[in-house]
């Protein structure tokens, strides 16, 4: 593994205090436990103004650091690509989301091997790995398909505990063990057993063996909206104030402790939501309701992170351990409606989010949401402890210089005293894009200067005090004539565009950023709907299963088994293989269905390649999805004992639908038969 060792300013022997040098360790070099919370606001958590109950982030906060300023990427996948990676969320293929693979390797949906996470560098410089929590970092269709070398622990994480995939079930979900199924109890709640698992690691550890590396990643407060009963019944009356006094209770809070100066206003309260006065009781009484839940869900972070800290405290690892918690993005203004229920009491057959109107109060003082670049789409707390290593006069004080997620991993690896590598098993990786932070714990600068974002066509660059911002929405044009450009430290809410009174500075800024998209690779920049790069990729279909039968629907009765095969020697890596013992009698006893939309009148041609090891045949269909299956296409593929290809010819689809290919074997005769290389070619 060829490597570099990376030099800071805040090397640690130069930026630390003397205090730094003692630890708990065997080899003096201290833990780090990185906590992430999911679709949390700015203000929520009580040390940045938010009335909800968070005692623990609390009093990390008070006896170690926040920052005012501390970017996300604007969205779950690319935050976590940066956090874990040190690189902007293209370099490591995920510039956008999991969901899709947009068929570029910037917006692949899963990490690349031209990047390394945290634990491959730590785990490499003799850490202890752990991670519990939501990984996020591998596509849906490979957590479908389990294709496990883009899991956390073919990642570098010695230990695993929770879900690859993103939004969970909080009482009823699977949970890994690594990478086999975990069982869960009667009484599982996802956050507890999150918090309880990494408090478990911890306590379990030989610190005089190596150090410990723990990334505790919460799927709190994530929609659904789940959580018991006794922890809502405590926020249930508090939100019946509603989001307008309580946004200027917030504000006044943050003014108070500090968080803003006299120069900040309060941003106005969303157009889109009505003042909380105009609300029948009913509809307040509901809202109320969503909120109380909400505010259960960080409670219950809060909770399992004091646990967390007590089993630092308990092993004697707490002084010599780094703690930095953050949240992947800003608040989260999705509309969420589906469960059996519709019924807004936090149980588990409901599936709700708390709307726009709450997050206009979790964004407080900002404006604009997850998915955006203003400030209330990437700013995240950053809460720091670490008692040997932060200067002590420095406790309970706010970090002024700005910094990125992409810092987490400098600042791990100038910590841990660790080389981070040019190459790793055999790729090259890209150098990192983040600086440490080490400097800021003790009132130094890190010196981090451009930082750029894209997510969805949304932009934005910080330049020390400036900064470009563009909304652009999903389905809207890119249109670079209405960026804005704020100064963040006369107007930090971003309230006052100066784009028309600094036109050169906005022009420079925007050039710089083209230059950077250039660099890692940002176009061809995409403004679709989220469902529209959904459906487009279910038209590119699985055919060499890669991600075995990630996408794909298995129907298999007790005779007949359909695995993944890799010895197969047909043309790719992996085939599928349907082994059949005995013959079922009807087609719909068992098959191997794609499902896929069109939008407009289209004809598709199916092609296969296949083997089988004694004459056989299976049925082929495209039907129009339904109960009943519309047939478009039906035949009998005749498969003689050895190796073959089959052509369907052009077939009609006479529009709009949803439509799905399907091959059946349930009157196949007894035998092996192997499938690869299968395509859809559409044309209009």
């Amino acid at each position: 593994m060829k490597t570099r060792t990376i030099r800071y300013m805040g090397m640690m022997a130069a930026a630390l205090p003397a205090a730094a040098a003692c630890s708990g360790t065997g080899d003096g070099r201290p833990n780090i436990v990185v906590i992430l919370a999911d679709d949390m606001g700015y203000s929520d958590i009580g040390c940045y103004g938010g009335e909800i109950e968070t005692p623990n982030l609390d009093n990390l906060a008070e006896n170690g650091l926040r920052y005012r300023q501390f970017y996300n990427n604007a969205r779950s996948c690319p935050s976590r690509a940066v956090l874990m990676t040190g690189l902007y969320p293209h370099q490591a293929g995920m510039g956008w989301m999991a969901a899709a693979d947009l068929l570029t390797p910037q917006y692949q949906g899963h990490l690349n091997r031209n990047c390394v996470t945290i634990a491959e560098v730590l785990k490499s410089a003799g850490y202890g790995t752990y991670m519990c929590g939501k990984w996020h970092l591998s596509s849906d269709r490979q957590n479908q398909g389990k294709v496990e070398e883009a899991w956390p622990a073919q990642r570098g994480f010695e230990r695993f505990y929770g879900i690859p995939s993103g939004a969970s079930n909080y009482f009823k979900t699977t949970m890994y063990n690594e990478n086999t199924p975990s069982p869960t109890g009667e009484d599982f709640y996802i956050t507890t057993a999150l918090s309880d698992s990494a408090a478990t690691f911890i306590s379990r550890h030989d610190y005089k063996k190596k150090p410990l590396f723990m990334y505790l990643a919460f799927n709190a407060p994530h929609w659904p909206l789940h959580a018991p009963q006794q922890t809502i019944d405590k926020y249930i009356q508090r939100y019946m104030a509603g989001w307008d006094r309580l946004r200027q209770e917030r504000f006044g809070r943050q003014k108070e402790m500090g968080l803003f100066g006299d120069n900040a206003d309060l941003s106005p309260r969303d157009s889109a939501v009505a003042a909380w006065d105009s609300l029948s009781p009913a509809q307040q009484k509901e809202f109320a309701m969503r909120m109380a839940i909400y505010a259960a869900q960080v409670d219950l972070m809060d909770q399992g992170i004091g646990k967390v800290v007590k089993a630092l405290k308990d092993a004697g690892q707490f002084d010599n351990t780094i703690i930095m918690f953050m949240s992947d993005n800003g608040a989260c203004a999705e509309f969420i409606s589906s469960g059996k229920r519709k019924a807004v009491d936090g149980k588990e057959d409901t599936y709700e989010s708390y709307r726009i109107n709450w997050a206009n109060l979790s964004s407080t003082p900002y404006r604009e949401y997850k998915h955006y670049t203003n400030e209330g789409g990437i700013a995240s707390p950053l809460v720091v402890s670490w008692p040997d290593g932060i200067d002590r006069r420095m406790n309970g004080t706010f970090v002024d210089e700005y910094g990125y997620f992409a810092d987490i991993m400098a600042t791990c690896v100038d910590a841990a005293r660790a080389d981070y590598p040019e190459s790793f098993n055999g790729n090259a990786i890209h150098p990192m894009e983040g600086v440490s932070l080490l400097p800021n714990f003790s009132g130094k600068a890190t010196g981090r200067g451009m930082t750029f974002w894209e997510h969805e066509a949304n932009i934005a660059v910080r330049d020390g005090k400036w900064k470009i911002v563009l909304k652009t929405g999903e389905g809207n044009e890119f249109r670079p004539e209405n960026i804005e450009l704020y100064d963040m430290e006369a107007d930090p809410v971003e309230m006052h565009d100066l784009a028309a009174s600094e036109p050169e500075r906005t022009e420079n800024m925007f050039n710089a950023w083209k230059e950077w998209a250039d660099r890692v690779h940002v176009y061809p920049l995409d403004t679709r709907f989220y469902g529209e790069r959904q459906t487009t990729y279910r038209r590119v279909i699985n055919g060499e299963f890669d991600d075995n039968f990630g996408g794909w629907t298995v129907k298999a009765p007790d005779n007949i088994s359909f695995t993944v095969d890799k010895s197969a020697s047909m043309s790719g890596e992996k085939c599928a293989r349907i082994s059949i013992t005995e013959t079922c009698g009807k087609d719909a006893d068992a098959f191997l269905k794609w499902n896929f939309p069109t939008d407009v009148q289209k004809s598709v041609r199916v092609r296969f390649d296949y083997k089988a090891d004694t004459a056989n045949s299976l049925a082929l269909r495209l039907e129009k999805a339904g109960n009943p299956a519309e047939k478009l296409y039906s035949g009998k593929v005749s498969l003689g004992a050895g190796a073959g290809q089959f052509d369907s010819g052009e077939i009609g689809i006479p529009g709009k639908g949803r439509w799905q290919l399907v091959f059946y074997f349930g009157k196949s005769g007894k035998g092996n038969i192997w499938i690869d290389n299968v395509e859809m070619d559409f044309r209009e």
